[in-house]
């Protein structure tokens, strides 16, 4: 934070938290200025015979004479309304503004809901905001959809350091799952494209997670703080254990979090859609496969792992104007099967006898420094230097076949991001900003057999590649007056892949691939207040995905009969994305919003048929398979709202409810066009609450419309072991509903219990496009210690 001077306002919370986006007028001059991300603003223009009314979405409107502002030093507070929530967001810009102010739509999830509802994983953490689609393979996973977008079309960020590699893929992901949720302040949801700001990938929406941050002391003693919990959840026998502390003086602080996890497997609902039963699994006795009766058809085996998540964070800020930061992210899961592949079957019997994903390691190393200059370049600067290190592995074995294939991934990632902002006047800001990005992605392949224990080599999943990415980016922003701002930003990106492909195991007509290309994105968007309790917004944006290992280098089945083979000839794909939106408050107890938005996708990266030296089937893994390529040679285009309505009564009452309906379809290789696959059916979540000092109480519905035949993707018609079957045998996915109840109570400053029941009627059911039922009645108990 800069330091004041004699004009310079700043204005807070009662917590003494900084406001920026607050807008203060001076009345009769007119003049008008914006608290910047440090709830500052310059004064200097304002005449002393000025009153200076002050405004900002969520607090109440404040009017002061400027004599008694500097007889206060022009320190000001303002007091917050019962809808003043999740004001501050981080990832619109890439620093602190207020979301009132932001052209896109924005949502946050606070720690304080995860304290409440206790989400098992990062994934579970995202779906319970309501806001966010959660497909689940397997218990060990949990990939989001956005507006219709998914996997490799969504990005994940880490403290402002993007987690998406060269080998993320148009399947579904279980990256996320690698973030703790004991260990996240806050996770902020930006929807619709992001590609001005954080580059290939964010055409969906950005997923930005913050992590716990080094408090410094606030005086001259050393301060330390922290928190202990414990965790049961009955469905899947769940143990969790987590611990944090933070030791901080006045220039130095450090915070240590570290969590584990334990899971068995998880028991589905008593009613519901037998078709979800699993009346078998497999095991292998005396060298044998069999398919073993399951005594329990609920219980979902296997699905159980464990998992655990560290992290160190040291903080230095040896003056007002410097601020230095190492973090260190470690998490590993062990072997956890890939449930929805082991539930098929061939001629009546298992296909796999095998199918795991290999421990999922995610680490990273960041060094972040920020400095505040207030010079002609910049009046606030950050550099972020980030190493990432991915491993993924997966083992598969077909029921009756003695040789084990086993593919193993390792990704290191280097990046660098230096942000900066400069406001010119009190009107003008300019963020700005470079990017530089290396992606090294080493992947193997072994194969061996159980009955004689030989090893050999195997075919690897992915070439040995490297992937860079270079970008520069600018943001406009302009307070028109102060009721209007305008937001405009550009960026441009360059991208080079150089792959080295093994021919061994197949006849590529190429040994190299390189890709050496460019992508140009922007964005305009404004928003009107024309009262104080009245939002509107409109933003046009565009992004882009450049390809990646995985859409150039991969081998794959993507289904029985067909191969993946790689496409060495491809290009960005990019979505042009046009919304709009306004947010009400009613009084002080109601706020309404929507938004409604339109997204074409053009030059898609899809899978198609494809010729490989002449041929458009070859022999894989001792089948005939018909041959495809990802291509450039589509165009897909999806329409939604999203809807929300929040009340907050004096006496503790409070409801809460978001609505999300996205229609989406894709054009198909011989004409015509078949629902977007990741486009998920209407889904929402309603909350009744109720608070008091000492406890919170909370039942909660979530929701899940149907999909009948008709509705289904044409790829997924064609897997029935994932969806229930309607009266004519065919796949469809049912509508679902769930009913929670959760209460926690503060026994004191150091110690709070939560209890709930989730899922209160034992519903048996699967999520769209899951191989994995959801969990039946589900008891979860929770104590916290905080100190």
């Amino acid at each position: 934070m800069s330091p004041l001077n004699a004009q310079t306002l700043s204005l807070t919370d009662a917590a003494q938290t900084p406001l920026p986006g607050g807008t203060v007028v001076g009345q009769p001059s007119g003049n008008f200025v914006v608290t910047d991300q440090d709830g500052q603003a310059d004064l200097s223009l304002f005449p002393d015979s000025d009153t200076l009314v002050i405004q900002l979405l969520g607090y109440q409107s404040q009017r002061v004479a400027y004599a008694e502002a500097r007889a206060k030093n022009f320190r000001l507070e303002l007091e917050m309304t019962a809808l003043a929530l999740d004001q501050v967001v981080i990832s619109a810009s890439r620093w602190a503004q207020n979301v009132s102010r932001v052209p896109n739509r924005v949502a946050t999830i606070q720690s304080e809901e995860v304290l409440l509802r206790n989400p098992q994983t990062a994934a579970d953490l995202l779906g319970s905001s309501g806001e966010v689609f959660i497909q689940k393979s397997q218990q060990g996973g949990g990939s989001p959809m956005i507006r219709g977008f998914a996997t490799n079309r969504l990005l994940i960020a880490v403290d402002g350091v993007r987690m998406n590699t060269a080998i993320f893929r148009s399947g579904n992901l279980q990256n996320v799952i690698s973030l703790d949720p004991f260990a996240t302040e806050q996770t902020e949801l930006l929807f619709g494209p992001g590609s001005v700001l954080y580059g290939s990938d964010a055409i969906g929406g950005v997923m930005a997670f913050y992590t716990l941050t080094p408090t410094l002391a606030d005086s001259q003693e050393r301060q330390s703080s922290g928190s202990a919990a414990l965790r049961y959840a009955s469905a899947n026998e769940e143990l969790t254990g987590h611990f944090d502390i933070n030791i901080g003086g006045q220039k130095w602080a450090v915070v240590s979090s570290f969590s584990h996890n334990r899971y068995g497997d998880l028991r589905m609902g008593q009613h519901g859609p037998d078709d979800y039963l699993r009346p078998f699994y497999v095991e292998r006795i005396d060298g044998v496969d069999r398919a073993v009766s399951n005594l329990d058809p609920l219980l979902q085996t296997p699905t159980g792992y464990e998992q655990t998540n560290l992290m160190q964070k040291v903080r230095f800020r040896p003056n007002a104007a410097w601020d230095f930061t190492y973090a260190f992210h470690y998490s590993a899961t062990t072997d956890y099967a890939r449930y929805d592949r082991l539930v098929r079957t061939r001629n009546g019997v298992p296909r796999s006898a095998e199918w795991s994903y290999g421990p999922q390691v995610w680490q990273m190393n960041q060094l972040q420094a920020s400095h505040t200059g207030q010079n002609t370049v910049y009046d606030e600067a950050r550099l972020s230097l980030a190493h990432q290190f991915f491993e993924e592995s997966r083992i598969d074995r077909d029921f009756g076949d003695p040789v084990r294939r086993t593919r193993t991934e390792a990704v290191d990632a280097l990046s660098a991001n230096l942000d900066f902002t400069k406001r010119i006047g009190g009107q003008q800001r300019f963020l700005y900003g470079f990017e530089v990005l290396f992606n090294r992605v080493g992947s193997e392949g072994a194969l061996r057999n159980l009955d004689t224990g030989e090893e050999n080599r195997g075919p690897a999943r992915y070439p040995q590649a490297d992937w860079q990415s270079y970008a520069a980016y600018l943001t406009y922003q302009l307070e028109v007056s102060p009721k209007l701002r305008l937001q405009a930003g550009g960026r441009y990106n360059h991208f080079l892949l150089n792959a080295d492909f093994d021919t061994a195991f197949f006849p590529f007509p190429f040994t190299t691939a390189n890709l050496n290309k460019g992508a140009l994105t922007g964005s305009i968007g404004a928003v009107y207040r024309p009262t104080p309790s009245l939002g509107l917004r409109a933003n046009f944006s565009t992004g882009f995905r450049a390809p990646n290992v995985d859409d150039i280098g991969k081998v794959f089945d993507s289904e029985p009969g067909s191969v993946v083979v790689p496409n060495p000839n491809l290009g960005a794909e990019y979505a042009y994305n046009a919304e709009l939106g306004f947010s009400k408050v009613i009084g002080e107890a109601l706020q309404v919003d929507l938004t409604g938005y339109y997204t074409l996708l053009d030059n898609a990266l899809v899978r198609r048929d494809f010729a490989l030296s002449g041929q458009d089937s070859i022999l894989y893994d001792g089948t005939l398979s018909r041959v495809q390529a990802v291509q450039n040679a589509a165009q897909a285009w999806v329409y939604g709202i999203q809807a929300g309505v929040e009340v907050r009564w004096p006496n503790g009452l409070g409801l809460h409810a978001r609505f999300n309906l996205q229609e989406g379809e894709e054009e198909l290789e011989e004409g015509g066009t078949t629902p977007l696959r990741h486009a998920a059916p209407w889904f929402g979540v309603f909350r009744l609450q109720y608070e008091q000092e000492a406890f919170r109480l909370e039942l909660n519905a979530q929701y899940h419309s149907a999909f009948s035949y008709e509705d289904l993707p044409l790829t997924e018609q064609d897997k029935p072991y994932l969806y229930a079957a309607d009266p004519n045998g065919n796949p469809y996915a049912p509508a679902w509903y769930t009913l929670d109840f959760r209460a926690l109570y503060r026994v004191n400053d150091t110690f709070t219990l939560s209890a709930g029941v989730e899922n209160l009627t034992d519903q048996r059911y699967r999520p769209y496009s899951s191989g994995l039922a959801g969990a039946g009645r589900n008891v979860v108990l929770s104590g916290r210690i905080g100190f």
